[in-house]
């Protein structure tokens, strides 16, 4: 495998001021790439940057909150502005909003809607314009989530567009693919501000802030660790050695990579001249009912004390 080398190659990373955003940004930018920091906060975006470019990399700030045209034109034309081209966009940017489904209000699932999915479509959107105007190819990176994959409790905003990201990904991959343009789904487990929420996880992630490494259990057994392990998987996907890679869902997390199938039929039956409610009662739970599958993100086995 030839050391990834991402000099000369420009990259926007969505919500990219703190958490998981930042760490995709520090690995583009130890790389060799020019990386566009994006936040809602000019502080934190600028704070990032400065962190940034005292590890020796290359960045600016664009403070804007994605969701609409405008703000993807805005952090596509930064790129262009500041390092003279575009090569690669990671679509990070996101909030929550959970509430179970009967206390969830409009405003609740239109905001993370807007964020993640919408974001994702407009920022993608005006990535590929500027791409297939260069004709040199490039790299979407859309941030998915294991909600996205398997659903979550509370979470019908964020799953909902989460899956949305992955079939976007799948149909953009064979959309862009005679522009050479790569597009993959990653789905990060790490930990941050959204996941030390979830009680099993938290005094580990406590423990990890005060200089406690992440138990093997976890890293290994769970695929849960840092920010800058998921971030790995970036650069890579965005370096010449991921070229023949797209269209694919690829979780990342401790010491753990994989690579999620997409959807598909699992058992099929069959009825001369179609079916009736009373036959398909009689034959689902031996037909396609014998392989009903399981719902929600698996509930971390945490090893007795």
């Amino acid at each position: 495998m030839p050391s990834i080398d991402l000099t000369g190659q420009a990259a926007v990373v969505t919500g990219s001021g703190r958490g998981l955003g930042l760490a995709y940004a520090h690995a583009l930018a130890a790389h060799g790439a020019s990386v566009v920091v994006n936040d809602v906060d000019e502080a934190v975006a600028e704070a990032a940057v400065k962190s940034i470019t005292e590890a020796g990399g290359n960045a600016v700030a664009e403070v804007v909150p994605v969701g609409t045209r405008e703000a993807a034109d805005r952090l596509v034309a930064r790129s262009v502005e500041a390092f003279g081209r575009l090569d690669v966009l990671v679509t990070n940017a996101g909030i929550l909003r959970d509430k179970v489904l009967w206390k969830m209000t409009d405003d609740d699932f239109d905001a993370v809607v807007t964020t993640h999915l919408r974001g994702t479509f407009t920022c993608a959107r005006a990535a590929a314009v500027r791409l297939r105007e260069q004709g040199e190819g490039g790299t979407l990176i859309l941030v998915g989530s294991p909600a996205g994959q398997r659903g979550n409790f509370g979470q019908t905003n964020y799953a909902a567009a989460k899956a949305g990201i992955a079939a976007m990904a799948r149909t953009w991959s064979m959309e862009l693919s005679r522009a050479q343009i790569t597009v993959n789904a990653i789905v990060p487990v790490a930990a941050t501000a959204m996941t030390e929420t979830i009680p099993a996880f938290a005094p580990y992630v406590e423990a990890m802030r005060g200089g406690t490494p992440l138990p093997g259990f976890l890293r290994r057994g769970e695929g849960f660790g840092t920010p800058e392990d998921c971030a790995a998987l970036v650069p890579f996907l965005a370096s010449g050695a991921a070229r023949g890679i797209t269209g694919q869902a690829i979780g990342i997390g401790g010491d753990k990579v994989a690579l999620w199938s997409h959807p598909q039929e699992i058992r099929a039956a069959y009825a001369d001249g179609g079916w009736t409610p009373d036959t398909l009662a009689d034959a689902f739970p031996t037909a396609v009912g014998a392989e009903l599958q399981t719902v929600g993100i698996p509930a971390p086995r945490i090893p007795e004390a």
